[in-house]
């Protein structure tokens, strides 16, 4: 019997990533979106293909793909009604002060520094694009289960805006003459 396979490279990582994303309804534009959107704010020299290059390469980090693969079975499980006790349905109703969906997305923004966390709040507040849809498919006659899936996404899109950011101040510091 051979062993079963659990390191993976990077690039093993944001292709399994992205197919996750993908199985539960989420694109890598549609995070990219959130990440340009978030960036534009404050620099309106944000390009869109550097928002995607930063979800791929946040996609294809260890930490990431760990909490992305774990968060996204734990929503799946709820949904299949597999967790007993009172755990089934605070996972299924998302409850406001369970709290450890937001560590999971904390952890991903933390990658990126307070920059990063405090673009994962203001995205987890306000609830832009992917991230209010994931959060209210969870909502109606027959719920999904998002509770991990919405912070994951939205860290991710917070951590993708910071690193596009660091990206123009680099470009910004080797064009600037002393």
């Amino acid at each position: 019997m051979s062993k079963p396979k659990i390191y993976f490279s990077r690039d093993e990582m944001q292709k399994l990533n992205t197919e996750k994303l993908l199985e539960r309804g989420v694109k890598i534009e549609d995070i990219a979106v959130i990440a340009y959107n978030q960036q534009k704010k404050y620099n309106s020299s944000v390009k869109m293909e550097d928002c995607i290059e930063s979800v791929e390469k946040i996609l294809s980090l260890r930490d990431t793909f760990h909490l992305l693969q774990l968060g996204a079975e734990i929503d799946r499980l709820a949904e299949e009604g597999m967790f007993r006790g009172p755990i089934q349905d605070i996972l299924m109703q998302d409850l406001g002060v369970f709290g450890v969906d937001e560590i999971f997305g904390l952890d991903i923004a933390r990658l990126y520094g307070a920059i990063g966390q405090t673009n994962f709040g203001d995205i987890d507040v306000n609830k832009p694009g992917i991230v209010a849809k994931l959060n209210e498919d969870g909502k109606g006659d027959k719920p999904a289960c998002h509770t991990f899936l919405d912070d994951i996404v939205g860290a991710i899109a917070a951590a993708a805006s910071t690193r596009a950011a660091q990206i123009i101040s680099e470009d910004t510091a080797r064009t600037k003459k002393e």
